[in-house]
């Protein structure tokens, strides 16, 4: 004699409880794909953002030193441009043709304008 049968009713039961299961392990496997591990993709996304930044920075700041390094050449060569720094910078003047003048605010003391 065979055994009794079970009933449909639970078999089906059991095999959605399966198959919910099963989809939430492959779900959780394919988040973790995506996002986990040492880099997840919003971290690689980050990066990539960061990294433009710093291209971007790094470029600008390539312009600024090679404008420096023309200014220093031109500063080293050019009397003209020297002469200019002189005047602007220390106040130097030409020869004896040539007077400086001053202008200080009013209430500052003699000791208070020779100091630096």
């Amino acid at each position: 004699m065979a055994a009794p049968r079970k009933s449909s009713a639970k078999r089906t039961g059991k095999q959605q409880i399966g198959r919910v299961v099963i989809a939430a392990g492959f779900l959780a496997a394919l988040a973790f794909a995506v996002q986990g591990g040492e880099y997840g993709t919003t971290d690689l996304w980050r990066q990539r953002e960061r990294r433009a930044r710093l291209l971007t920075t790094n470029d600008s700041l390539v312009r600024i030193i090679d404008s420096l390094r023309r200014y220093k050449r031109q500063l080293e060569t050019d009397p003209a441009l020297q002469e200019r720094v002189a005047r602007e910078e220390f106040g130097l003047v030409r020869g004896e043709k040539e007077l400086l003048y001053r202008f200080v605010e009013p209430g500052v003391s003699d000791a208070a304008q020779r100091s630096p």
